[in-house]
């Protein structure tokens, strides 16, 4: 087992593409991720404030859309939000308000966010949930799977890995997905699940606490480290 796995579950540990998150400067803020969660909101209106006109539109008070968007007239929008240039909303998708949306992401048909940051690049395109949530670039949810963001007894969350364990001190939060990480289908992410980048979720599969980076979860039993490919 890792011994220095607190230091994976890190914002600078996760996310190694600063650029590729209008987010960033925020997040880079704090040590680990879902600490961000609490200010998101504040954030948004803060960040809206500062975006060009020229470049964004602004149809609510607290909603900016970048022009270059596409969002679907059959898509609910909620703030505080921003969604980034060539971002694409499709028909039904909901978004519940404190979301930011990165460049050349896609928030699909019946996908639902709430409190969450996806940085650019980021997929959830079928039948997905994303709340309190941080998605890395180029991370990828297959249709069906979504991110439990609250415990069945309503406690606290901790994340865990082993027997040791990170109190968050939040009732809510969900899934913090690296970089380049890919969720099966239909997979439940259970609340305080940390996934190291460029890790693979099995399809139908019920996950929890930290997955290293450059892992394949198989089961809760088989996390498999990925082989070097010359």
């Amino acid at each position: 087992m890792e011994t220095n796995w607190k230091e994976q579950v890190t914002v600078r540990a996760l996310y190694r593409e600063p650029e590729h998150s209008i987010a960033f400067p925020y997040l880079s803020r704090f040590t680990y991720p879902w600490e961000a969660l609490a200010g998101l909101s504040d954030y948004i209106l803060e960040l809206g404030a500062t975006l060009p006109a020229d470049e964004y539109d602004h149809p609510a008070e607290d909603i900016w859309i970048a022009k270059g968007a596409t969002v679907s007239p059959l898509a609910t929008l909620k703030g505080p939000l921003i969604v980034c240039p060539e971002a694409d909303i499709r028909q039904c998708a909901f978004i519940r308000g404190s979301a930011i949306i990165g460049c050349h992401t896609v928030v699909g048909n019946s996908t639902e966010l709430k409190n969450c940051i996806l940085f650019d690049n980021v997929q959830v395109p079928h039948f997905n949930y994303v709340g309190d949530s941080i998605l890395g670039y180029r991370s990828h949810m297959g249709a069906g799977s979504v991110t439990s963001n609250v415990k069945s007894d309503k406690s606290l969350v901790c994340i865990r890995f082993g027997d040791e364990k990170i109190a968050t001190e939040r009732k809510k939060v969900g899934a913090m997905l690296g970089d380049f990480v890919e969720v099966g289908c239909n997979s439940v992410l259970n609340p305080g699940t940390v996934i190291g980048d460029h890790s693979n979720v099995y399809p139908l599969s019920s996950v929890r606490g930290f997955i290293p980076s450059n892992h394949i979860f198989k089961s809760q039993s088989q996390i498999i480290a990925k082989k070097e490919t010359i």
